[in-house]
């Protein structure tokens, strides 16, 4: 996870963000370590690297009307433009992350991350785990595969007598080949018999030249009849080619999937999307200026305030009534407000914000899904278009060949009926024993027909098994696609709890790790167990995957018991704190899409445990920067870069 010998050091400008007029620092890959008193800027350094990343966690500078903050980095250079108008402050630039919503939860551990925050708070621990997963489109995938396996199934039913109809056609189709071979040496016998009956009348006809000319004209019928049989065979075979052509293209046609996306609405809801995050961003703009404001005069930034507050009568400055006292004056109705209400009301404005972007990163979601889909849906478009106009071409030589079928049907049917007429007149212009010869030739001629019947019944019956093995390709491409559809349901299914369980075994690995480290005497363990409960959502009740936290303390005399978070000291909750953001920055692999971890306000933990935290966080991060105080980062390894922060430090570094 650390690679910090790919990446070369980086390099922050800073100009106008939160109190900072101008500064720039390079970070080494490795630890650096921010060190200097409260209200120095440090933090705001910090919130200036996490814009740079693209969060909404920077803020301009209250006297400036536009800042900036550059990142380079791996030869490439990041920024994040802030600029005031109009009382509203609006972000440009081109920043490392498009989307920031899982380094902000654990990558970026700020005071005010909401990771190390539930813990504290003992909110749904799961639900912060899992919050950059997109658990109802994962529900959505698996209700979606659940209709498509019903729809196989149901198809895949209609085609269980396949075998049974198979059966049937192929005995209609060997009795049909039986019945042409008898009638194929029948009429091999009345050629034989006709050939010898020939030679037997050919001296004792009798009106020769009128015979002649009705046995020239009989000759001429029936090799007329033969050619016709002849352009019917290769017509049926034409018939029979582009009827699997047909069925190969409808069969490509159908496999098209039949969801489609409605232009109007789709391009009516892209629009309304744009404008949506438009709005949105406008909004946690003015929230994250209003929450960063709010932070900064309470970290003691007296500049930001002191125009609008002026100079305050007694023993102590503006700075010692906004930071020392447990109330302070409301800069916006400057009635005396404690501060832990001032606390309360600026947290609830971050949940605001982050709801905010939580509703923007869903919305670009599915922005994005819309312009794919009509894209996919424009594309598949023109495809059925394509296979629909050769369809129709083949439909119409389909029925043109087929018309011809019909015509020369009719015309055999007529030359059929010549021949036998001429094979009557024949017969009266010849004696008895060439009586005998044409009633073999009207034989030979009944033969004919029959067989071309039955070469009809075979033709047919041949399409049907056609059919039929189309059909049998259809099932075979079916039960493919529903083993494939109960592999993608499988694996939908057990995605959520897979990531689930990688928390929890993340959380309580590094846990018991760190507890070893920092040597807590009365806490033996501390550990994440996976339980389902049934909850009431709207009307129904479904079963919900929660966390919960065990902490298991030992007393004086040896024996282990169950306590709760808010029992812990500050030290502790705060450790627990980041080792749950650490256990989401593992499973989520944080340290793939952004390179940075960041630490901030650990005052509340001794320095000694304070240099163990951060010599475990480093192997995970490529640049890890922390903000501590001198006397903590004295504990912290001689060999971390040190950056000092402070008024009598030099601006750039």
């Amino acid at each position: 996870m650390n690679d910090s010998e790919a990446l070369q050091a980086a390099t922050v400008h800073i100009r106008n963000i939160g109190g900072i007029d101008e500064r720039s620092v390079r970070l080494d890959p490795g630890v650096t370590v921010l060190t200097g008193r409260n209200a120095t800027n440090r933090t705001s350094f910090l919130r200036a690297l996490m814009g740079a990343c693209g969060s909404d966690a920077v803020s301009l500078k209250g006297d400036a009307d536009e800042g900036i903050v550059e990142l380079e980095l791996d030869g490439r250079t990041y920024t994040r433009i802030l600029s005031r108008e109009n009382g509203t402050v609006s972000t440009d630039g081109t920043p490392y992350l498009r989307d920031t919503t899982t380094a902000d939860r654990f990558a970026f551990l700020l005071g005010s991350n909401e990771a190390r925050r539930a813990v504290v708070a003992e909110r749904d621990l799961h639900d912060v785990i899992m919050a950059p997963v997109d658990t109802d489109a994962i529900e959505a995938e698996i209700e979606r595969l659940q209709s498509r396996r019903t729809q196989v199934e149901r198809r895949l039913d209609s085609l269980d007598s396949l075998e049974a109809d198979r059966r049937s056609f192929e005995s209609k189709r060997d009795a049909l080949e039986a019945e042409i071979e008898e009638l194929e040496a029948e009429r091999d016998e009345l050629d034989a018999e006709i050939e010898a009956e020939d030679r037997t009348v050919e001296s004792q006809r009798e009106n020769q030249a009128a015979l002649d000319e009705v046995l020239s004209d009989l000759q001429s019928a029936r090799s007329d009849l033969e050619t016709v049989r002849f352009r019917l065979q290769s017509e049926r075979e034409s018939v029979e080619s582009l009827r699997e052509e047909r069925g190969e293209l409808q069969s490509e046609l159908d496999s098209f999937d039949g969801e489609a996306v409605d232009p109007g609405e789709a391009n009516d809801r892209i629009d309304s999307i744009r404008s949506r995050i438009e709005s949105l961003n406008s909004t946690i703009s003015e929230l994250q200026t209003v929450v960063q404001y709010t932070e900064d005069v309470l970290d003691g930034k007296t500049d930001l305030v002191e125009d609008s507050l002026g100079a305050v009568g007694g023993d102590g400055s503006v700075t010692d009534r906004l930071v020392s006292s447990e109330t302070t004056t409301c800069w916006t109705c400057g009635t005396e407000v404690g501060r832990d209400q001032i606390r309360e009301t600026t947290d609830r404005l971050r949940e605001v914000r982050d709801e905010k972007r939580e509703e923007r990163v869903d919305l670009r979601r599915e922005l994005d899904e819309l312009e794919r889909s009509m894209r996919a849906a424009e594309r598949a478009e023109r495809d059925r278009r394509s296979l629909r106009d050769k369809l129709r071409r083949l439909e119409d030589e389909l029925d043109r060949r087929t018309g011809q079928i019909a015509s020369l049907t009719e015309r055999r049917e007529g030359l059929a009926e010549r021949v036998e007429a001429l094979e009557a007149d024949a017969s009266d212009l010849r004696g008895q024993a060439e009586g005998d010869l044409i009633e073999l030739h009207k034989e030979l001629n009944e033969a004919e027909f029959a067989l071309d019947r039955k070469r009809d019944e075979l033709a047919s019956v041949h399409d049907d098994l056609d059919a039929l093995d189309a059909r049998f390709d259809e099932r075979e491409k079916l039960e493919t696609e529903r083993a494939q559809v109960e592999e993608e349901l499988e694996a939908a299914r057990t995605r959520i709890r897979s990531l689930t369980t990688a928390a929890v075994e993340a959380f309580n690995e590094e846990m018991e790790t760190v507890l070893g480290l920092l040597g807590y005497d009365n806490i033996e363990r501390v550990w994440l167990e996976r339980v389902e409960r049934r909850v009431r959502e709207g009307r129904r009740k479904v079963d919900k995957t929660q966390f919960k936290l065990h902490i298991v303390r030992a007393s004086d005399s040896g024996a282990v018991y169950e306590d709760s978070i808010d029992h812990l000291s500050e030290s502790e909750r705060e450790v627990v704190g980041l080792v749950f953001a650490l256990a989401g920055y593992l499973v989520h692999e944080v340290y793939e899409t952004v390179p940075f971890m960041l630490l901030d306000s650990v005052e509340a933990i001794d320095a000694e445990r304070i240099a163990a935290l951060v010599d475990h966080f480093e192997q995970y991060s490529t640049f890890l920067v922390a903000a501590l105080l001198p006397e903590d980062a004295q504990a912290l390894d001689a060999s971390y870069r040190r950056v000092t922060w402070g008024t009598d430090v030099t601006p750039t570094v």
